[in-house]
């Protein structure tokens, strides 16, 4: 988003600024509905195989985090490619070391994003919990609001662009 303003382009920094907000309220969303299930933990080294136990938070933070990625023809891979093309494409001195750095600084979200998925839902059990359950549809409701809009949203936007 700010890599987009720096560039000049307000239209697609406002674009980004509504992509990145839904996928990352999906996130947090996501991240609370993990912490309250395992009963306030929030030490990512205590938790493992919770893909079997909360398959709908692990939807929902895998979903989150391929868009946060950028996966192609989900919404931020449009504004990410937006914002990567138009650095790519200036004409100065800087615009291809801008576009690199670009492409790092996306290439480190995707190995962040990849590692927390992997030490939540797929890594070793580690902790102490008896008990986890998903979460009741009222605390997972606003989840499927902005799963709705990481796909659709991109279709709102079409009209100014």
């Amino acid at each position: 988003m700010f890599f987009s303003l720096g560039l000049s382009k307000y239209d697609l920094s406002i674009f980004h600024l509504f992509n990145h907000a839904f996928f990352k309220a999906l996130l947090f969303l996501s991240a609370g509905s993990l912490i309250h299930s395992l009963y306030d933990e929030q030490d990512i080294r205590k938790m493992g195989s919770l893909v079997n136990f909360l398959p709908f938070t692990f939807f929902c933070f895998f979903l989150g985090s391929l868009v946060l990625m950028g996966f192609p023809f989900l919404t931020a891979f449009y504004s990410k490619d937006l914002i990567l093309e138009f650095a790519y494409s200036c004409y100065v001195l800087d615009g291809d070391f801008i576009y690199f750095l670009g492409i790092v600084s996306a290439l480190f979200t995707c190995f962040y994003s990849l590692r927390l998925l992997f030490f939540v839902f797929f890594n070793d059990y580690n902790g102490f919990f008896i008990y986890i359950k998903e979460n009741d549809f009222f605390f997972l409701y606003p989840c499927l609001f902005f799963l709705f809009f990481l796909f659709f949203q991109v279709f709102f936007f079409l009209i100014s662009f």
